[in-house]
């Protein structure tokens, strides 16, 4: 199932700085993981904007549910989900 997600971070400016890199490393480092795991084939930054634009390819809504929660930024962001389907025009 293909999902288009939009996340929008939003890390609070008092955040301890040891805390806030330590969070922002392993957020890089999962997201690679999932990248090369195929879950996560597309992965655009929103110019402008501490956001990005996403698809990602799993299994089921839960699986994306347990993708995104797990993402050590989940807490400070904002997401929007939108299942994607096949077009019928989409040339195979």
């Amino acid at each position: 199932m293909l999902y288009h997600v939009r996340m929008d971070v939003r890390i609070p400016h008092d955040l301890d700085p040891d805390v806030r890199d330590d969070t922002i490393a392993r957020e890089k480092a999962y997201a690679q993981e999932l990248q090369r795991a195929g879950k996560w084939p597309h992965l655009w930054r929103i110019a402008g904007e501490y956001a990005n634009f996403s698809v990602f390819d799993v299994e089921s809504h839960d699986e994306l549910h347990q993708i995104l929660s797990g993402l050590p930024l989940f807490p400070y962001m904002d997401v929007q989900v939108t299942p994607l389907a096949k077009h019928p025009s989409e040339v195979d």
